[in-house]
């Protein structure tokens, strides 16, 4: 059994890590660290809060530490923890700058222990679909893939931090799933084109962005994000030389995670068929339009694969170096947006 120790019970440490690790055989949540409060405790009894990281960093039983708090202390955090020997996941964004990512990555590398960046939406039922649709070869060669996470938060976020311009905005906060997703499928792109924008009243981070990756293989990428969308567009729009596959709506995972302790559904990750896909291609000369039925989406495997890597069965379910890759294509897109031009990735630098 691995112990693992939670910083932080805000909504990424209650809704995404908590239930999901309480729900993954060979791992227990053993201990949170809450400065003020003991909301983990009363929902997971028996469990050990902590005010303080150090007090957790001291409790030689906890082999994992999970870092959920606001993205400024990613790295501090992680730091300290990689120092005292645990093995860390961090939730996304892995750090705030490309540089903090490399050095976390060394040091966890050069001391043998894992740092593992909590990419969980490779494990969203609509992306896994995306993933077995373009196996398929069902729209022939691709032309055009369109990635895109709509909302409608016209305020200000009750999470102070979020408006804050040095902790990334929407572009660190939903461009890292869109971005790490991208490389997934097509791995880095020569080249990238953006605009990150603050688009909401008032000052703060930026609410909106477009990236455009440039391939050789010249099919198109463009993901974005914003806040004023009442109306949204699809979640994937995909286009290619026998036609396309269109998907609204988003993974139900989180809404569930949000409203339990664990998971104990048969049927979780399963998407209703009035959320299903649906895919459109030309069929000898006519076109055939039809559901697809999705991939169940579970969140429970990057941790099993967590848990596997830290008993010497596996690779991390996410490379360390995927999250430096991500923060790169991101750091690149805020220089695009400033100069008002293309930039060209420079993939030399890349920590090994």
């Amino acid at each position: 059994m691995i112990r693992v120790g939670l910083v932080g019970f805000g909504m990424a440490g209650r809704v995404f890590h908590a239930p999901i690790i309480s729900s993954v055989e060979g791992l227990e949540l053993a201990a949170v660290v809450e400065r003020n409060s003991d909301n983990a405790s009363q929902r997971y009894p028996g469990i050990t809060t902590y005010r303080t990281l150090d007090e957790l960093l001291a409790d030689s039983s906890i082999k994992l530490v999970v870092v959920a708090t606001p993205n400024a202390t990613h790295y501090d955090f992680a730091l300290q923890a990689l120092e005292a020997a645990k093995n860390v996941v961090v939730d996304k964004p892995a750090a705030v700058s490309s540089a903090q990512i490399s050095q976390l990555l060394q040091l966890a590398g050069g001391i043998g222990i894992q740092y593992i960046p909590f990419h969980n939406r490779r494990w969203d039922s609509d992306f896994q679909t995306i993933q077995k649709v373009l196996h398929e070869k069902s729209l022939g060669q691709l032309v055009h893939f369109e990635s895109t996470l709509d909302r409608w938060r016209p305020g200000r976020s009750t999470r102070e931090w979020k408006d804050d311009p040095e902790q990334g905005g929407i572009l660190l906060d939903l461009g890292t799933h869109l971005v790490d997703q991208a490389l997934t499928l097509f791995g880095p792109p020569e080249s990238l084109g953006a605009e990150v924008l603050r688009e909401r009243d008032g000052e703060g981070a930026n609410d909106s962005f477009t990236l455009r990756l440039h391939y050789l293989t010249g099919a198109a990428v463009t993901l974005s994000a914003n806040s004023l969308s009442s109306l949204a567009r699809p979640r994937f729009h995909l286009r290619g030389t026998k036609g396309n596959y269109w998907k609204w709506g988003v993974d139900p995972q989180e809404a569930a995670l949000g409203k339990i302790a664990r998971i104990d559904s048969t049927d979780w990750g399963k998407e209703p068929p009035d959320h299903w896909g649906t895919l459109c291609v030309d069929t000898n000369g006519s076109m055939v339009t039809q559901p697809v039925e999705p991939v169940p989406g579970d969140y429970r495997l990057f941790y099993a694969g967590v848990r596997d890597a830290l008993l010497g069965n596996g690779s991390p379910p996410v490379a360390a170096v995927d999250a430096w890759r991500t923060a790169r294509v991101l750091e690149w897109a805020l220089e695009s947006a400033k100069t008002h031009r293309d930039v060209e990735c420079d993939w030399s630098a890349e920590p090994s």
